[in-house]
Parts: structure tokens; sequence; C-alpha cells
């Protein structure tokens, strides 16, 4: 691990504090592309559009939806890590940053994979479930979050129902039980967790 920073409990490094920064605007970006439609393959991208307003409004919404339920996503894996604690801290996969925006330019869809929170420690199987479900869980928080503003604040809409739908999304996606995915460390831990995490995840995403 890097050298590291504290801020109270929070253990973090300059390396960390950068990774995290590319990727939650290199997301947002990518995410800017799919919300505008602003795609090559659609015919609506050219170099002006990158400093068009509506562009720069789409790319603020992205950053205050898309990339903070990222962001906070990951800091969710980071802090119940360190509650155990493991040494954690996120790093970002370039080249898949890269796959993302250019996806996202040439087609306007988005494949996220940004990077993952490395974890250094000894923990039991219930304890990595733990740590796995932390971060959908924080989706699924967002997500009501944005829900309720939705209700208090209703000429928010825009961005309420952006950051509620990409949340859920979220969440669900990364409860899928392969690969490297949250959820497969989730269901080896406790079935009846996933099971619970994915209904609530596919009733908001699919029938709300």
């Amino acid at each position: 691990m890097a050298e590291q920073i504290t801020f109270g409990k929070i253990r973090t490094s300059r390396t960390e504090l950068i990774d995290i920064t590319k990727a939650w605007l290199a997301l947002s970006l990518a995410f800017t592309f799919a919300f505008s439609g602003m795609s090559i393959l659609s015919g609506r991208f050219s170099i002006g559009t990158l400093f068009s307003i509506p562009f720069l409004i789409f790319f603020v919404i992205s950053l205050l939806t898309a990339g903070i339920g990222f962001l906070f996503h990951e800091l969710g894996h980071k802090f119940v890590a360190q509650r155990y604690g493991c040494a954690a801290e996120f790093r970002a996969f370039d080249q898949m940053l890269y796959i993302a925006v250019g996806l996202a330019i040439v087609v306007g869809f988005i494949f996220a994979a940004p990077g993952a929170v490395m974890i250094a420690g000894n923990v039991t199987r219930r304890e990595n479930g733990i740590i796995s479900a932390a971060g959908p869980l924080v989706n699924f928080f967002l997500g009501m979050l944005f829900l309720a503003a939705g209700f208090v604040a209703p000429y928010l809409g825009a961005i309420t129902d952006i950051g509620f739908r990409i949340n859920l999304w979220l969440g669900l996606f990364n409860m899928i039980p392969f690969g490297n995915f949250d959820g497969i460390k989730i269901l080896h831990w406790n079935r009846y967790v996933w099971t619970a995490m994915v209904a609530f995840g596919v009733y908001f995403v699919f029938f709300f």
C-alpha cells in the first residue's frame, strides 16, 4: 500500500485519492454520453458537443448521480474492510476507464468496471460477505434517498429520477453471483441475504 494519509479514522493515500478522482470523472463522462445520446453512432457527436450547455448540464448530473453512486459504493467496501482491520484502498483500472469512455462516445453504451478496492488482511467468510454487501447496500440506500428527494423537491426531478434509477441498477448489477462481482461473495456467505438484496433491487429496477 502507498504511504498513508489519515483523516480521523479514515486511512487513505495520495495514490488512492488520485485513482478514485480519475475513475469518478471518467465514469461520469461515460454516463454523460449515455444520458445525452450524443454518441458517434447516433450522429449527434461533434467536438462542439463537449462544450455545449446541454452536455455540461448532463455532466454535472452524472457527477452527482452515477459518479456519486460509484464513489460511495467503493468507499462502502473500503470503510467496512478497514473496520475489520484490513488495509483497503481503491485502485483504478486505467484500461477499463478508456474502454468505458470510448464505448460511450462511439455507441452510447456503458460498460463500467472502473476499478476495485484492494483489500489486504485476514477475514472470515462472514466478514468478507459483509464487506462485499456494503457496496450494493450503499447504492440501494442512495437510491432511496434520491427517491425521497424527488417527492420533497419535485423541481429536481431530472436529477432525482436518474439518481434513483442509476443507483438501484448499480446495486443490482453488482449482485451478479459470478466472477469478482460482490454477489458471489455475498451468496457464499449467506444465500438469504443475497436473495433479499436481489429481490429488493429487482423490484425497484423492473417493477417500481
